[in-house]
């Protein structure tokens, strides 16, 4: 649970260095060069790292295929989307996580986790009517619509929340993947791998998409930050699946503490609006994150 904590606490604080790094620079251009970043961090774990099957080799491709596609839709989702959205959003890989655990791993829905997912499934569903709107919108004497901030308006989209959904399921189904590799495969292994086959991935599509990469986004502070960031959590969270005893659901559920973080961030970092609202949506998804740790 402690390592996987540690995740969650490194993804909030990814999340704002995510929006910051895009402030600068492409989507292409911050993935491609932030996952060569993470494979020159950890190239010294090359030694442990080999010895896999073709057939390993194969899944920890799909494994790598499908983060390429989540990261491709979560940063471009995070681009246009205010942060403290995109945080509480992402709590949806709960419901998808569960699922697949209970599908493929078979794992048991305890009643604690069934009321659980529950409040994260009533939290959700709040987030999309807004109570303070309303207030605010008689405040300002309007009669027409809610009175939502017009950068806001704009960018919460139903394309870009379709792009972070989307997001989720993949990461979730990745995590579905993790648990399973790491039955057969150590931890360097996986990481190693997994982040050869992204930088790959970005490459070709940054060829195939023939974007131009700058210079500039080997200044960008915030890229390094990225890499830093997503080899210790991933390192991390490998060795939490490595535990015969850990389950997918109760680990998704503990990620999710990274919406805390991303909340602040986008208040006091990026100055967004309908924050309350938001806080109350995520503490009652926070509040089935730890009545589903109880079971």
């Amino acid at each position: 649970m402690l390592l996987v904590l540690i995740y969650g606490i490194i993804k909030g604080l990814r999340e704002i260095c995510k929006k910051k790094s895009l402030e600068k620079n492409s989507v292409t251009e911050v993935l491609l060069v932030y996952t060569f970043l993470s494979l020159i961090i950890c190239s010294p774990q090359i030694p442990n790292a080999m010895g896999l099957t073709f057939n390993q080799y194969l899944w920890v491709a799909l494994k790598a295929f499908v983060i390429f596609v989540a990261w491709i839709a979560g940063f471009k989702a995070i681009k246009k989307l205010p942060i403290s959205l995109c945080g509480v959003l992402d709590l949806s890989r709960v419901l998808f996580a569960t699922v697949l655990g209970v599908i493929v791993l078979g794992e048991k829905i305890t009643f604690y986790k069934g009321l659980g997912l529950l409040f994260v499934s009533c939290g959700l569903l709040f987030l999309k009517f807004n109570p303070f709107e309303k207030k605010e919108k008689l405040s300002d004497g309007e009669s027409n619509g809610p009175a939502v901030p017009h950068h806001e308006k704009k960018s919460t989209n139903s394309f870009f929340i379709f792009l972070a959904f989307l997001s989720c399921i993949l990461n979730a189904l990745s995590g579905l993947l993790d648990k399973i590799l790491m039955k057969e495969m150590n931890s360097s292994q996986l990481l190693f791998w997994y982040t050869f086959f992204m930088v790959v991935y970005y490459a070709i599509y940054a060829l195939v998409r023939r974007v131009k990469i700058n210079r500039s986004v080997w200044k960008n502070i915030w890229v390094w930050f990225l890499a830093v960031g997503i080899i210790v959590m991933d390192k991390s969270l490998f060795i939490a699946n490595a535990y015969p005893e850990s389950q997918i659901t109760v680990m998704t559920l503990i990620k999710q503490s990274s919406v805390i973080i991303a909340i602040i961030g986008g208040k006091f970092v990026f100055k967004e609006k309908n924050i309350l609202h938001k806080i109350i949506c995520a503490a009652i998804i926070v509040t089935g994150i730890l009545i589903g740790i109880m079971g």
